[in-house]
């Protein structure tokens, strides 16, 4: 219990009000803002997430996200791994973008930075195909 108290920020409000916010949240928020940029295969995440991504039959939004909260800001880290042939600034650039916008217009969080970790290209298959039939020279 004292674990989930951590992981919980907690935002005050104009009324003096407070709302708390998951860390796990604001990781979900910022997974799906990234699975929609173009050029993203998916995200790499630890062993842990793949194995209880098995046995919950659930997609994990948050695989290949940390975030940092704290009062009134956070700074997220995102692991992925991108299509090959794409331009890596680009994507970074586009998933920085969607993420700091997704993140800061659903919890109210000022965004300090958005780190992308390029963890691996995703060569397609029909790319092998291709090259094994073509004639050798």
């Amino acid at each position: 219990m004292e674990n989930e108290e951590q992981e919980l920020q907690e935002i005050t409000t104009q009324n003096d009000e407070s709302i708390r916010i998951a860390n796990e949240v604001v990781a979900s928020i910022a997974g799906v803002a990234v699975s929609e940029v173009p050029g993203v295969y998916g995200m790499a995440g630890g062993i842990s997430s793949g194995i209880s991504e098995v046995l919950s039959g659930k997609k994990n939004l948050a695989k290949g996200i940390k975030v940092d909260v704290t009062e009134k800001e956070t700074k997220i880290d995102v692991n992925i791994v991108v299509e090959y042939g794409t331009r890596i600034p680009d994507v970074a650039f586009e998933i920085q973008k969607r993420v700091k916008k997704a993140v800061e217009t659903m919890t109210g969080l000022k965004v300090i930075s958005v780190n992308i970790h390029i963890q691996g290209i995703n060569i397609a298959e029909n790319r092998d195909n291709k090259e094994k039939t073509e004639p050798q020279e």
